[in-house]
Order: C-alpha cells, then structure tokens, then sequence
C-alpha cells in the first residue's frame, strides 16, 4: 500500500480543545473512548492551570462534534484517601470487562514517588470504585485485555528503568484478581540507535480482539537535536496466548504532521489511549502535542495487511 494513509484524519481537527470546556484549563488531551448503546463518550484527561490533571467525560452522538462535557470534573485526584494521587491523575484506558459487567478504567496516578498504574472500575461511569495501585512506580501505559487467560486477567503496562541504557519496553503480567500482579515479562523490546521506536516505547489503546489476533498500536519516542518525536506503530498478540508476538511493525504508521499535533505544550506528539471499532472502521482518538483532542479513522483489514507487509521482529 504505497503512500497510502492507513489513519486518515478528520478535516476539521482538533474536535475538542481547552475553549470547549466549561471551565477553566490549560488543556485536554489523551482520552480514554467508548461507544455504550448509541451514545460516544471519551473519558478525557484535562491539566487545570496548575499543572495537575483530572479526569471528565464527553459524550456524542456521532463520535465527532457536539460534545456534551460534564459542567464538574468527573474524577478528580484524592490524596487525601489516595497518597499516590498527589500530583493528578492522567491518560485513562477502559477495557469492558465481561465476566465483571464492569468498565475497567487503568490510568496513570502522579505520586510523590513517580508515576504508577492505578484502576477504577464503574458500570455506569458515575459510581466508581478505586482499587487503588495495581503497578509500583515508575511504571505508566497500561491497559487490560478484556477476557482471561487461563483464568487470569492480562495486562499490559510499561515500568521504566533509570539505569542508563537499559530502555523502556512494554511489559505483560497477569492477575487473578484484578489487584495483584506477577508473571511480569517483557512484551515488547525497545529498538536501539536510530530507530524511530528506539529506547523508549509504550502501549496506546487497550489491545483491539481482531480475526487474526489482538492488535497493538503502541508509541515510539525518538530523540532528536530539536526534542522527542510520539510517533505510532502497530503489533499483533496471538488470541489465545497473548505472550506470542506474531508481528510487530518496522515503520511508523501515524506520526506529527498537521500544525496542532506539532506545536502545543509538548510539540510534535500523538498519542491516543482510547479507540472505537465500528465492524470494519476504527475510530482513533488521539492527544495532539499534549494540548487539544483529535480523530483519525482507518480500517482493521488494511491495518492487518499493512502490517504483515511491515512485519519485523528486529530489536536493533
């Protein structure tokens, strides 16, 4: 599929920005997305003007315009119950759990300490239970697969290590519980040298249940003269054991181009964490450099053709 974009972006870009809300803040950005019944709603991460996030939902009725945004934050850091809150609550991924007839919500909670993985589950989105810290820090990215595997639950996150050199990968562990974790492997290596994905990758949505098998789209930080680039790139789980990496892109697939996803509070970014399947179409919700929503839509079959045309399991 030469020069063909698999994302194609809506026209009329971004589809929220910090003027759509009512209330004051610096910027929305990196929400989570689900479609219940007829009705959209995205679950976004909004930075007051002190630089701490919070969490509120919007909804739609086609998915791209006229979002109806909760007047008050919907979720909003607790320190006081939550010490690990302290400095906000970002980027939420919701998986349906089934077999719990609940929403599972995994999101970052900026602690003291670094940020760590935390969860919420709702039914409704308007009651929720925190079970509180699932992942130590450093550790962010994280997204549930919506059914078990043999009897336990499976996650994937991204821990980081300070050690110079050693990378930041995608990791894979299990549960059988939803609040205590182990099996810990890595999932996914980060490339080296000039890779686009080299050193430093991330899980974006919650992994997609395809024919073929769950498909990834994750981030890649390159690192520049001018700053880091977010660019995206696709991998492919098998359905029954999600520790086998079937394929695993060796190009980008969506990467800055337009002026609100190059220049923001952090420049030449996108990075989604929630999207919706539509049978055949995808729609892709993605942050734009930090600063304002955005949609992009594509279709799961070229996804999958395009990737077995760029497969490589090459770590570099």
């Amino acid at each position: 599929m030469p020069n063909k974009e698999l994302f194609v972006r809506y026209p009329k870009n971004p589809i929220i920005t910090a003027e759509n809300l009512p209330y004051s803040a610096n910027s929305v950005f990196n929400a989570g997305a689900v479609k219940i019944k007829d009705k959209y709603n995205l679950l976004m991460r909004i930075e007051d003007r002190r630089g701490i996030s919070h969490l509120t939902l919007a909804h739609s009725k086609d998915g791209i315009s006229d979002w109806q945004i909760d007047p008050q934050p919907t979720l909003i850091p607790k320190p006081d119950h939550y010490p690990e809150e302290i400095w906000g609550i970002e980027d939420p991924r919701i998986t349906f759990l089934e077999e719990e007839k609940s929403w599972a919500i995994t999101y970052t909670a900026y602690s003291g300490a670094g940020p760590l993985v935390s969860l919420i589950l709702t039914k409704d989105f308007k009651k929720f239970n925190r079970l509180g810290p699932i992942m130590p820090p450093e550790n962010k990215d994280a997204a549930l697969f919506p059914v078990k595997f043999n009897g336990r639950w499976g996650m994937i996150h991204r821990p980081v290590c300070n050690r110079p050199g050693v990378g930041a990968h995608i990791w894979l562990s299990f549960s059988p519980d939803l609040k205590h974790w182990g099996e810990h492997q890595i999932l996914i290596h980060s490339r080296s040298g000039s890779w686009w994905d080299a050193n430093k990758i991330g899980l974006c949505p919650p992994p997609l249940k395809t024919k073929d098998g769950w498909l990834l789209l994750y981030h890649g930080v390159k690192k520049t003269v001018s700053g880091d680039i977010y660019r995206l790139g696709l991998a492919l789980l098998d359905l029954k054991d999600p520790r086998i990496v079937l394929a695993r892109s060796n190009e980008w697939v969506f990467s800055p181009k337009e002026k609100y996803e190059i220049f923001g509070d952090v420049d030449k970014v996108v990075f989604p964490c929630g999207w919706i399947q539509e049978n055949e179409k995808i729609l892709l919700y993605y942050g734009s450099a930090d600063s304002c929503i955005s949609l992009a839509t594509a279709n799961i079959s070229e996804l999958l053709e395009w990737l077995k045309e760029h497969n490589s399991q090459i770590k570099g």
